[in-house]
């Protein structure tokens, strides 16, 4: 059935549409110019739902296997399709909800949305031939990987400013915002220890080396001191300090258990990407394994983007356009696709600006001809993509002086 991606279905194939939910998948049975072959069905997400599915496939079949549509909505879709990958291997294909909802409207209810004409948008999808192939189990773990290491990396921000303000709290003026003075980074080893001794003494300030005793890593003397120092020129804690070093602490078990977790993510993301073709990604100066991780997971398998430009334009960079007769408009960057994809391809970006000398040239280029920060950094993104898919491709590591004799030629 995979041969038959991007190609016309035969009239006698059984496609079979489903449109995934958190307790009930809604299924149609469709074939050729009968039409439904069975009336519509919401089956269970459970195993006895799958059994059914079968069981109404094999009651309803036809000379060749069915071919499966399936609605790729967030995780939903995942275990039936993963059940039904292998029960079926190579009948399924997935389409995106964005296709799901052009396709109602080209059959007129793209403002009528409901679980049945999801079905028959599948349906008319598929009979087109589009859709893709499930992602291998490699790839999809990685893609799960990236996106909790994501979350994780949010939560991470949300607590590091509750700990700051906790902390000001009770001790007021101690942590000082960007820009008044000497910043304390709370995961280093001066602003864990100055946070550790906060819960112990209330808020009261404590001596050099009780600071010295609680740093989890190497804190010098010097350092020590211009915190106790400071710490002494504070007013005194609030009244209920005693309450807000006990809430103080519950919150450092918080941030040692987020560390923990983001420390084993990356360790697994490290084992995953050595499996799939994104590895090669990390022979790029400035990108390491999170980087590269977090654009192949959205990218691969790179077959699905036949040139670079398809993989800018899915990313959301490339700038949207509108053309009508003689009227011809480019606005910003389109925005369409996911964030996460392009955050990722932006971060690779910023890795290599930082590392490679041939694109600190470019950045300094565009620099020069008068571009903001942030345009400099997308008009960047481009070559970078270009890049990754290049590598992704041929699976050749980065080279500096090919890239540059690349550049030479014009590609």
């Amino acid at each position: 059935m995979s041969s038959l991606l991007q190609r016309a279905l035969p009239a006698e194939t059984l496609v079979v549409a489903i449109d995934p939910g958190k307790v009930a998948n809604r299924v149609w049975l469709v074939r050729g110019e009968e039409g439904l072959v069975h009336d519509p069905v919401s089956l269970p997400t459970l195993r006895a739902g799958v059994d059914e599915l079968v069981r109404l496939i094999a009651a309803n079949g036809c000379r060749d296997e069915p071919l499966i549509a399936v609605e790729a909505t967030g995780s939903l879709h995942r275990a039936w399709t993963r059940e039904l990958e292998r029960r079926f291997p190579g009948c399924v294909r997935l389409l995106a909800p964005s296709e799901t909802q052009a396709a109602r409207a080209q059959l007129g209810s793209r403002r009528f949305k409901s679980d049945d004409r999801d079905c028959a948008a599948l349906v008319w999808l598929a009979r087109q031939g589009l859709g893709r192939v499930p992602d291998e189990p490699a790839l999809e773990a990685l893609l799960g990987v990236v996106r909790h290491r994501r979350q994780l990396v949010a939560e991470l921000k949300v607590l590091r400013q509750r700990l700051h303000d906790q902390l000001n709290r009770l001790c007021p003026g101690l942590s000082a915002p960007q820009g008044h003075g000497r910043v304390l980074e709370l995961l280093q080893p001066s602003g864990r220890a100055v946070l550790a001794c906060a819960v112990a003494f209330a808020g009261r300030p404590p001596a050099v080396r009780s600071l010295l005793a609680r740093a989890p890593g190497r804190l010098t003397r010097s350092n020590a001191a211009y915190w106790v120092e400071r710490w002494r020129a504070c007013l005194a804690p609030p009244s209920d300090a005693e309450l807000r070093a006990q809430r103080l602490g519950l919150d450092l078990e918080r941030l040692d258990a987020l560390l923990s977790a983001l420390a084993n993510a990356d360790g697994q993301l490290t084992r995953l990407l050595a499996q799939t073709p994104g590895q090669v990604l990390t022979s790029l100066p400035g990108v390491a394994v999170v980087r590269a991780a977090a654009f192949a997971a959205h990218s691969l398998p790179i077959e699905r983007f036949p040139t670079p430009e398809r993989l800018y334009s899915a990313t959301g960079l490339a700038p949207a356009s509108y053309q009508s007769a003689t009227i011809s408009r480019r606005g910003g960057i389109s925005r369409q696709g996911l964030a996460d994809h392009r955050d990722a391809l932006m971060a690779i970006a910023w890795g290599l600006s930082q590392a490679s000398p041939a694109f600190r040239e470019r950045a300094q280029e565009y620099r020069t001809r008068g571009f903001a920060p942030i345009q400099t950094r997308v008009a960047l993104a481009r070559h970078a993509c270009r890049l990754c898919h290049t590598l992704l491709r041929t699976q050749e590591p980065y080279d500096e002086e090919r890239y540059r004799q690349a550049r030479r030629r014009g590609r």
